[in-house]
């Protein structure tokens, strides 16, 4: 398979398809080193200004990720191989002067109101500078999931707003069993929705998982684990990826912003529409079905 590019780690091949690993040559360990390029870059449509202060600042960064199997990393050979482990190494790679901590909230079968139920002892005692908090999967596969999704997202984004925190949300993965559910689209639109009246940024899963779908071509067990539901290796991996650049981005958007920011005494000089370019605005969201 062209994709699987390696990568020295300590991942096992298991989780690839067979076709892909008749390619690779023998070795320990084994992961992509590189994953299909989106044809549109997610970014992330709300400035985490929190966590870019705190790394401009030099100072310690908690990332707590929440949700259930796919945080957890269900499908993966290990722990390390989930996406919030891959996540922490890429950032810790791209800010090696900063303390960066990665923390897993994720449990199997859990939806929003076990999440919240848990929120105190496993988000709020973190003390997060990032809350990465996945939504929608669970909530397919209850018969008033759909109904209940907009009132428990916004009760989870209030109680990340009272930390101080700045948020993420993740969206459902593209996956054959979301796909035959016929709520997969108003949940999606929902969560883009909701989260355009209050202010927070999504990463768009689904689409990008699409997109190695039906744009790279990829067959599903490319990057599902064998239930054809949870990601394998190689989709946690990319997933990470993905979602590491658009908060690089977004960090380093805001931290140019800051380095060509007027002093003080200039400052009070400049013209309305001046601060607002150098002030650095939201980015634009991307679409989703």
């Amino acid at each position: 398979m062209r994709h699987a590019i390696l990568l020295a780690t300590t991942l096992g091949l298991a989780t690839l398809p067979a076709s892909a690993q008749n390619l690779l040559p023998p070795a320990k360990s084994l992961i992509p080193a590189t994953c299909p390029s989106p044809k549109a870059l997610d970014k992330l449509s709300v400035p985490l200004a929190r966590t870019a202060a705190r790394l401009r600042a030099g100072e310690p960064v908690t990332i707590v990720a929440i949700g259930s199997s796919s945080t957890a990393g269900a499908g993966a050979t290990s722990r390390d191989a989930a996406y919030p482990s891959r996540l922490q190494a890429m950032l810790r790679e791209r800010f090696p002067d900063t303390d960066i901590k990665v923390v897993n909230r994720g449990i199997n079968g859990q939806d929003a109101p076990e999440m919240l139920a848990r929120f105190d002892k496993d988000v709020a005692a973190a003390r997060p500078t990032l809350v990465i908090w996945q939504s929608g999967v669970n909530a397919l596969f209850r018969t008033d999931g759909l109904a209940t999704a907009e009132k428990l997202l916004r009760e989870a984004i209030a109680r990340v707003r009272a930390l101080d925190a700045d948020l993420v949300l993740v969206d459902p993965q593209y996956a054959p069993r979301v796909l035959a559910d016929a709520d997969i689209g108003p949940m999606i639109r929902l969560i883009d929705t909701i989260a355009a009246e209050e202010g927070v940024g999504v990463y768009h899963r689904f689409a990008l998982m699409r997109d190695w779908h039906e744009k790279a071509g990829m067959a599903f067990d490319s990057f599902l684990w064998k239930d054809s539901f949870h990601m394998n290796d190689w989709g946690y991996n990319c997933f990470a990826r993905e979602l590491g650049r658009a908060v690089i981005a977004n960090i380093e958007a805001q931290q140019r912003s800051a380095d060509i920011a007027p002093s003080p005494k200039s400052r009070s000089k400049t013209t309305p529409a001046a601060a607002a370019a150098t002030a650095g605005t939201p980015l634009a969201p991307t679409a989703t079905p």
